[in-house]
């Protein structure tokens, strides 16, 4: 259900929503109503073509967490799913990046060879609606091919959203205490990611990756762009209150304990 009305709410999708319901309202007759919503879904589309409105709302979550100097000592590296399109990937015999997060499971298969000695975790099975199977028996196959022996990782296999990937790997790992785990994922995605594991007890280390957003703000760069990240920075929005109601972050909005504690 949480995927459902997450498809329903990204920008696009209105959008989409807008236009059809108006033109279906014009063909029956002539329709201020109609005209309306066909004009709304024309401006909205407008203003994404010439304005950075995905930039906008996916900056902040990009910013979120700064980068910082990994530790010389590492005891393990996490990385979740959510790169790999799995049904193309079933369909084609090859592992297909998704349209967004393939940089994390390269820097992923940087950072295990950069530690040597550190456990290895994948988080991630399939949170497709439809079910299907899991992300992790396609990464294994794209790990080898990128030099990693898929014998090093562990492979969590049962989770549908962040916060069973922090739960699972927990189980999974049973980490203790005083260990230094590295979690990777999407910048976009780290606000929410870190305040799960923190809610299950677990204080990762952040490692933004795969960042979507420049420094400055771009005028004209074509709505398709444009909507594309504002539908990942809307699910991202929208995840970090659902997640919160629902008790599955400490907070509202996680941030670096150093700020989040003053």
């Amino acid at each position: 259900m949480s995927k459902i009305i997450g498809s329903l709410t990204s920008p696009s999708t209105v959008i989409v929503l807008l236009v059809v319901i108006g033109a279906v309202l014009e063909l029956r007759g002539p329709s201020r109503v109609g005209r309306r919503l066909l004009a709304a879904g024309a401006g909205i589309l407008a203003a994404f073509w010439i304005l950075p409105l995905g930039t906008w709302l996916m900056r902040p979550l990009e910013d979120r967490f700064p980068p910082s100097a990994l530790p010389q000592h590492v005891d393990g590296i996490i990385v979740l799913g959510g790169a790999i399109d799995v049904s193309v990937s079933v369909s084609r015999g090859a592992p297909a990046f998704d349209a967004i997060g393939g940089g994390r499971l390269t820097s992923f298969v940087a950072l295990a060879r950069r530690y040597p000695q550190a456990r290895l975790v994948f988080s991630g099975g399939n949170g497709n609606a439809l079910g299907g199977p899991p992300e992790a028996d396609i990464v294994a196959n794209l790990f080898r091919g990128l030099g990693l022996d898929p014998r090093r990782v562990l492979f969590e296999r049962g989770s549908r959203n962040t916060h069973e990937n922090a739960l699972y790997s927990m189980r999974l790992v049973k980490p203790r205490p005083a260990q230094e785990w590295l979690l990777v994922t999407s910048a976009a995605d780290i606000p929410r990611a870190v305040g799960c594991f923190r809610a299950v007890g677990w204080n990762v280390v952040a490692v933004p990756v795969d960042y979507h957003t420049g420094r400055g703000f771009e005028l004209l760069t074509g709505f398709v762009s444009g909507l594309k990240d504002a539908d990942w920075a809307v699910h991202e929005w929208l995840g970090l209150l659902y997640y919160r109601l629902r008790g599955w972050t400490p907070s509202l909005y996680p941030a670096p304990e150093t700020a989040e504690h003053r």
